[in-house]
């Protein structure tokens, strides 16, 4: 059944509502999936929320042109699926990365970050970047080592005192 203009107007409407709001962005070729396969991705790509859409690569580019992701136009050829990370810019990467290990059909052609295409081989860096929670655990160990060695340095000069105090009362129960 062919798509009506409205109905390819609200495609583009959703796809851009997505991708204006998006941290990252992943092309994936998926020809030889199965539709339980698809499915088993769709499932993933929620769990991970990850917005998840094949798209007409016309529609596609009609709308990433107004967003960061403005550069991906080149990469939208053949039967691609469009995947946006919305929390966490190494989700849809992940995602992509994972899938592809059980499943040798989706190949990832491109990943689009900070305004900026990149290819393939970029995918294992970006979906190495942190979760919002690993990089506030990350932050928050790098803050709390300064403190840590303060608290030290703080707590050692009491027992340096004490140390020379019980030092000069043995020196003066062996005198006597």
């Amino acid at each position: 059944m062919a798509l009506g203009l409205e109905g390819k107007k609200a495609i583009v409407a959703e796809v851009n509502e997505v991708a204006s709001r998006a941290l990252s962005a992943v092309t994936a070729e998926y020809h030889g999936l199965t539709v339980e396969q698809m499915t088993e991705l769709r499932v993933k790509a929620r769990e991970a929320n990850v917005y998840l859409k094949v798209v007409r690569n016309t529609l596609a580019k009609r709308a990433v042109e107004d967003t960061e992701f403005a550069c991906m136009a080149d990469a939208l050829v053949g039967p691609v699926i469009c995947a946006f990370s919305i929390d966490a810019p190494g989700a849809a990467a992940r995602l992509v990365k994972d899938f592809a290990k059980e499943n040798e059909k989706l190949v990832a052609t491109s990943v689009a970050i900070g305004g900026k295409l990149h290819g393939a081989e970029q995918l294992e860096a970006v979906a190495s970047l942190p979760t919002k929670d690993e990089a506030i655990a990350s932050l928050m160990s790098v803050m709390n080592g300064p403190i840590t060695k303060l608290a030290r340095t703080l707590n050692e000069f009491p027992s340096k005192i004490t140390r020379a105090v019980a030092a000069v009362r043995d020196q003066k129960k062996e005198a006597a």
